[in-house]
């Protein structure tokens, strides 16, 4: 079975903002979108928003999916939903990741991300935001 997983589609001034994963965890210095694991009797968007506070110390308006993944790594297969959101309250701060950036789309093919995020790259390029 699938381990829950949301992300934010974070945009602001047409930039999204792209997360780093510490060096010590698994697929350790990949960039990913903020988030994390639904915990037991968690909502998805209550999970996204405990995410971001947590990692980055922010204030989430989750809006629509933007999309929904099911990627197979080798120790587990996630299923992550991609939330569009918006800061609402607080500066995104580095509480957990080793990078934070804001990025155009454009420049999202420069960073190497986690392999569950291709699909949703590809996306991106071709749909936008």
């Amino acid at each position: 079975m699938a381990t829950e997983v949301v992300a934010a589609l974070i945009e602001e001034g047409g930039r999204l903002l792209i997360c780093r994963r510490p060096e010590h965890k698994a697929r350790g210095l990949l960039w990913e979108f903020a988030g994390g694991k639904v915990e037991a009797g968690e909502s998805k968007r209550q999970a996204l928003c405990r995410e971001c506070m947590e990692e980055l110390g922010v204030l989430l308006s989750v809006g629509d999916v933007y999309a929904e993944v099911t990627h197979a790594y080798p120790d587990l297969t996630v299923h992550l939903t991609l939330f569009c959101a918006r800061i609402a309250a607080g500066t995104p701060q580095k509480k957990e990741h080793a990078e934070l950036a804001w990025v155009l789309p454009e420049e999202l093919p420069a960073f190497t991300f986690c392999p569950a995020d291709e699909e949703i790259l590809q996306k991106i390029a071709s749909q936008g935001i």
